[in-house]
């Protein structure tokens, strides 16, 4: 099988080794993966802002840069719900590019949604000795992902997995929400930190770069020593 793998902007420029992973888990598990050089931008930021107008050209880029007949994989759930959700509603009334949205959101996957619903993989042959934890990113429910995730980390060796209390409320990132409402993100990601201690775990693993970073920056200012990790930097490891 051949993909793409669509990086996303904060995995390009705050974590890299999340692309590294997710390639080498993929590769791993027998899929060829290519990285079309032309993506940029999905345009979310833009969207969540009610910048739809720049939004529509930034879909339009990202539709061209993955044309063909190969699935897409992001390690981002927020991005593939972007492309498969947002981006049809987009062309409603453009026959051309609407076709176009609709295929290219048939064919994306986010990483979680890739192994366990199209390669029928719920044991990637990873091992990670450590007590984890799981963060359900908010936009993994509009996928309709609820499991995915936690099936795969329940089947790493060697880690111990402790659930998480109220593991699928809001972080508080939310992508522009933070820096227009940083009041109440920041108490979100507080109430998040506080109940990702009481788990007594060495890291807490999250699908989407901006929970990580929001995550980790609150867990990093309260003196904690828990990782902030993605599933794909667990998976990749053997």
């Amino acid at each position: 099988m051949k993909v793409s793998l669509l990086i996303t902007c904060l995995g390009d420029v705050f974590f890299p080794e999340v692309g590294e992973a997710t390639v080498r888990l993929l590769r791993r598990l027998g899929v060829d993966v290519d990285f079309p050089a032309a993506q940029t931008c999905c345009g979310q930021p833009h969207f969540n802002s009610g910048y739809h107008a720049d939004a529509r050209i930034l879909a339009k880029h990202t539709i061209q840069a993955f044309a063909g007949d190969r699935l897409v994989v992001t390690p981002s759930g927020s991005c593939a719900a972007m492309v498969k959700l947002e981006y049809p509603e987009f062309f409603q009334n453009d026959l051309i590019w609407h076709g176009r949205a609709e295929d290219l959101a048939h064919r994306t996957h986010e990483l979680s949604d890739f192994v366990v619903n199209v390669l029928k993989v719920v044991d990637v042959g990873s091992r990670y000795s450590a007590k984890v934890t799981y963060h359900m990113a908010c936009h993994l429910r509009g996928l309709g992902l609820q499991s995915e995730p936690e099936i795969l980390l329940r089947n790493v060796r060697d880690l111990e997995y402790v659930p998480l209390e109220r593991a699928d409320e809001c972080c508080g990132f939310g992508g522009s929400f933070a820096v227009r409402f940083p009041e109440i993100s920041g108490a979100m990601v507080g109430d998040k930190a506080s109940l990702i201690e009481k788990t007594g775990a060495d890291a807490v693993v999250a699908t989407d770069a901006g929970c990580l970073m929001n995550i980790a920056g609150c867990l990093r200012r309260r003196g904690s020593k828990i990782r902030a990790m993605h599933l794909a930097e667990i998976l990749a490891r053997t």
